[in-house]
């Protein structure tokens, strides 16, 4: 017991250091110096800024459009490409409702056997888009004024070829303050931003988003077509781009980027789930063995609490996790620490849909 609780706090300690690491070393978006272009009037500027496609699959999005929309028609973006992924709840009307130039409604095709709904989505808009920087960006993601022209900055400042921001995750419920925090957390524990320099597998990610690559870095990666099959098409796409030499660049979206994943703890289980195999290296072992270690990591210290100061440390660093990690996003929201000690209970549903071997998205179901 003496050696568990000893490893168990060693864990804390690594996880705690890499936070604290990157709240210093970890960028978050900040606002360009000059001022943005009026909605609907793209400039140029004198340093030959790229052309910008903005590009949004949408299944099913009718409720998230109208809060989406006014975010990007409030960007400098050349065009904005929406692709109506066979939606049957009116995505379509939403987006004509809308006046704008650059504004675009793309049908998509029927998807062939084979693909992922998301990526055949992103495949028909790379086709379409005529940018020479392409920003895929989903529909639940909330894009502020200047925005845009802050990841063209930080894109340059990184000498990224592809570039992700991690939103700021916005909760409404219980639930998704249970579950939706661990993204945070997990990228800021565990990948120093500095990694991304270097060639270690492993740290190659990203988050799509939103999701940005020069053209030619797209073209070099096969683009969406390249990663068809995988659900988690993000980080394949991270580690493609890493293994063909291209930089990568990350940064939180802070004050200008924000996404509600969710709506609720179910859709949060569902959705966490089915990426979380992937992430799992596709062995039901290591699900197993990751969720038992959880509930032994984050659970098992406040009833231990009396058994050692190994066991009272791993109890408080768990808390602290949650801390730094909010604060670092800029989430707030801190009283979400007491809620560590039953977080990976409420994940043990996202664990059983990930050992089902199959995922259901959007009325579609994948192996």
């Amino acid at each position: 017991m003496v050696i568990l609780s000893a490893a168990i706090a060693a864990y804390h300690l690594v996880k705690t250091a890499g936070l604290v690491a990157n709240t210093a070393m970890f960028p978050i978006l900040r606002p360009a110096s000059s001022p943005a272009p009026a909605p609907g009037r793209p400039v140029r500027s004198v340093h030959s800024a790229p052309r910008i496609s903005l590009l949004v699959p949408a299944r099913d999005e009718a409720l998230r459009l109208p809060r989406l929309l006014p975010g990007l028609l409030a960007q400098p973006a050349d065009e904005i490409l929406i692709l109506d992924d066979g939606s049957t709840d009116g995505t379509a009307d939403v987006v004509r409702a809308h006046a704008d130039p650059r504004l675009r409604l793309v049908p998509g095709e029927p998807r062939p056997d084979g693909w992922i709904g998301k990526n055949w989505a992103c495949h028909q808009l790379g086709q379409a888009a005529t940018g020479d920087l392409l920003v895929f960006c989903d529909a639940d993601v909330v894009l502020q004024p200047g925005a845009l022209d802050a990841v063209r900055h930080e894109l340059r400042r990184q000498r990224a070829d592809v570039f992700s921001v991690f939103p700021r995750q916005l909760t409404g419920t219980l639930g998704e303050r249970l579950l939706v925090p661990l993204i945070d957390e997990t990228l800021l524990a565990f990948l120093p931003h500095r990694l991304l320099d270097r060639p270690i597998p492993a740290a190659a990610t990203a988050n799509g988003q939103l999701l940005a690559f020069t053209r030619t870095a797209y073209a070099v990666l096969g683009g969406h077509e390249a990663v068809h099959d995988r659900i988690v098409e993000d980080v394949a796409l991270a580690r493609r781009a890493r293994r063909f030499g291209l930089k990568l660049g990350l940064a939180l979206g802070g004050e200008l980027i924000q996404a509600r994943m969710y709506d609720g703890y179910r859709q949060a289980v569902a959705g966490l789930g089915k990426s979380l195999r992937a992430a799992h290296l596709g062995s039901d072992a290591v699900l197993v063995a990751s969720a038992g270690f959880h509930v032994l990591a984050y659970a098992a210290p406040w009833l231990l609490w009396r058994r050692g100061p190994a066991w009272r440390a791993a109890a408080v660093l768990g808390l602290t996790e949650r801390l730094l990690a909010n604060a670092k996003t800029g989430r707030g929201a801190y009283a979400e620490a007491a809620l560590v000690p039953i977080t990976p209970l409420a994940a043990l549903p996202v664990y059983a849909i990930a050992l089902r071997r199959k995922a259901r998205w959007k009325g579609r179901t994948y192996p």
